[in-house]
């Protein structure tokens, strides 16, 4: 139990800093928690507002003070302070609030891809996350840092975890799935490899 709460801050002191990377043309072997650069749309794609995942979080939540005077190294795998610090953490991340401004924006994102219902070769939904490894690999970021995206027209030989431009309207709505809960919900009209 005790493990599970040091890789529950490591995800949480992942969600809210912004590594910078290099951007590389054609990278394909991401590492887990590593974040996708995030560069100036083409004119093309002007339609949508640019949105960082930083941009998805309200200024004022800070899920950190929930940890503040709790010393984790002092701490056992039996620990009740340490079992209680780890549900408190599971339920702010889960009930992460979203930025109200959101709702209804023409956007344009750049993730990783968790496909919900891969069909006979095709996705119709899928989770949009924020860096390498989240969900699959790691614990699943907060709510407001997961998107359920539900495209248009089903996406043909897109593998988990492929690097990807979404484009869609969003909305603030919650969903809950087997990788995570999602905080906001995107209809996808646009899906392009990640460049």
């Amino acid at each position: 139990m005790m493990k599970a709460l040091p890789a529950l801050l490591c995800c949480v002191m992942l969600a809210a800093s912004t590594p910078s990377l290099h951007a590389q043309q054609d990278k394909s072997d991401y590492k887990v928690g590593e974040r996708l650069p995030q560069p100036k749309a083409p004119a093309a794609m002007q339609a949508y507002k640019e949105l960082t995942w930083e941009g998805l979080v309200p200024k004022n939540w800070d899920p950190s003070q929930m940890m503040k005077g709790l010393d984790l190294s002092r701490l056992s795998d039996s620990d009740p302070r340490a079992m209680e610090a780890l549900e408190k953490m599971r339920k702010a991340w889960s009930e992460a609030p979203v930025e109200p401004s959101l709702n209804g924006a023409r956007v344009r994102i750049a993730g990783f891809l968790v496909p919900l219902d891969a069909k006979r070769g095709q996705v119709k939904e899928f989770l949009l996350v924020p860096y390498f490894g989240a969900c699959i690999h790691t614990p699943p970021p907060p709510a407001n840092q997961i998107i359920h995206a539900v495209a248009v027209k089903p996406l043909k030989e897109v593998q988990v975890m492929s690097a990807v431009w979404v484009s869609g309207t969003l909305e603030t709505a919650r969903s809950t799935t087997e990788f995570g809960d999602s905080g906001y919900r995107l209809k996808a009209d646009m899906l392009a490899p990640y460049q």
